[in-house]
């Protein structure tokens, strides 16, 4: 899995850093076999200035690339950076969970519609 890592006004901290490993180690896992064609593009920072955020000065963003599939992207903010990556990992993960279950759905569909053809011919 490539992963690129992009800041926006904040400088990453190696306890940061570690965690944000950890969140995508379970990323990792749930792609399975798809891990290796896989890019994640992560961008963190501040985001701070805009007065509709409120105490939410933190931003975690994530783009996940597969070749020959739909992109997925979240964006997330919190009053911490971890707050932040955890909110944007289980959104991430629910839209995979979401995408996995619409290719079983179609493949499903499709040999059903195949099994009554072959019937009916």
């Amino acid at each position: 899995m490539d992963i690129r890592i992009k800041t926006a006004d904040y400088q990453l901290a190696p306890e940061i850093s570690s965690y944000l490993d950890d969140k995508l180690g379970s990323l990792e896992k749930m792609l399975g076999e798809e891990a290796h064609r896989t890019r994640l593009e992560v961008e963190l920072g501040r985001d701070a200035g805009r007065p509709r955020h409120g105490a939410n000065i933190f931003f975690a963003e994530i783009h996940v690339i597969i070749p020959g599939t739909t992109r997925i992207y979240a964006r997330n903010n919190g009053p911490t950076l971890n707050v932040a990556i955890d909110d944007v990992k289980e959104e991430i993960e629910r839209q995979l969970r979401r995408e996995k279950k619409l290719h079983i759905r179609m493949y499903r569909k499709t040999g059903a519609a195949l099994k009554s053809w072959m019937r009916l011919g």
